[in-house]
Order: C-alpha cells, then sequence, then structure tokens
C-alpha cells in the first residue's frame, strides 16, 4: 500500500473521530440542559440560544440528527480502517481487528471522553455547537426526515410511545 494512501485514511480517520466527539458531546450538553434556561437564554437575544430552542423543540428530531451523523461517521471510520488493515492481512483477520481497535477508540475518544465533556460544559457548549447541529440536520434533512418518519411510526406499530424523549428534556 501506498504511503499517500495510509496518510490520507489515517488523517480521515482523525477527522472523522473528532466528528464523532462533535456529535457525542452535543447530544450530552443539549439534552442534560433544562429547557427553561434555554428559553430564558433565547429571551435575552442571543442567537446561538434561539438556534438551540428550535433545535430542542422537536426532540426527536434533534436526537435522530445527531444519532444518523454519528452512525454515518463511526461506521466510515471502520470502513477505511478495514480498508487499510486488508492490504496487510486476511479478510477476516483485517475485519476483526477493525471491529475491535475502532471499537475501543470510537467508544473511549468518540463516546466517553466527549459525552463527559459535554455534561461537565453543557451550557457553553450547548450553544457553541448549536449552529453546526442545525447545519448538519439541514445538510441531511432527507435522511433526518426517512429516519425520524420511520422510527415514529415503528415505535407507535410496537405500541411505544412516539414522544420517548419527552419526559427526559423538560
Amino acid at each position: 500500500m501506498d504511503l499517500p494512501l495510509v496518510a490520507f485514511g489515517t488523517a480521515s480517520v482523525v477527522v472523522l473521530l473528532l466528528f464523532s466527539a462533535f456529535f457525542s458531546s452535543s447530544e450530552t450538553a443539549i439534552f442534560s440542559l433544562p429547557v427553561a434556561w434555554i428559553d430564558d437564554r433565547a429571551a435575552t437575544g442571543d442567537r446561538r440560544a434561539v438556534t438551540l430552542r428550535r433545535l430542542r423543540e422537536d426532540p426527536h428530531r434533534l436526537l435522530v440528527t445527531i444519532l444518523v451523523g454519528n452512525n454515518l461517521v463511526n461506521v466510515a471510520i471502520s470502513s477505511i480502517v478495514t480498508v487499510l488493515l486488508v492490504e496487510h492481512v486476511s479478510a477476516g483477520v483485517a475485519v476483526t481487528a477493525a471491529t475491535l481497535v475502532v471499537g475501543s477508540v470510537v467508544l473511549v475518544f468518540g463516546e466517553i471522553v466527549p459525552k463527559s465533556f459535554g455534561l461537565g460544559n453543557a451550557r457553553r457548549w450547548s450553544l457553541t455547537v448549536a449552529r453546526p447541529v442545525s447545519l448538519v440536520e439541514r445538510s441531511i434533512s432527507p435522511l433526518v426526515g426517512l429516519f425520524d418518519a420511520l422510527t415514529r411510526r415503528l415505535t407507535a406499530w410496537l405500541g411505544g410511545e412516539t414522544d420517548i424523549e419527552k419526559p427526559y428534556v423538560e
């Protein structure tokens, strides 16, 4: 395998891991805030808080946006690492190694540490990420709309509450 491909693949994985951390920290920060705090902040005219309030008005759609973005990023990380490894080891070993290594790295650096950061810095971080999350929501809106509708219908069909996030975000 040539060195530029390995360098590009590695750089891509690092950037995607940062996106994973972004989505995970955003989810925790935004959903840990009381709606009253967001409303109070938006009432002061803070445009970031107004964007945040708009996002929180539909918590299911917000959650779907974050989860679709995070899953796309995490699957891409795993795919890239598998492609890089398959050049050096058999496909079965590459898939197993990628699953174990990427799973561990994403768990620590894309989930646990970012969620801890988001929780510990919820007010500041949620205002920082509101506009980027809103941009992501708009840019992948066809996917968000599809998964939003699909999960609401599936949940209703299974007899569940379609606004399951409601008790957790009030």
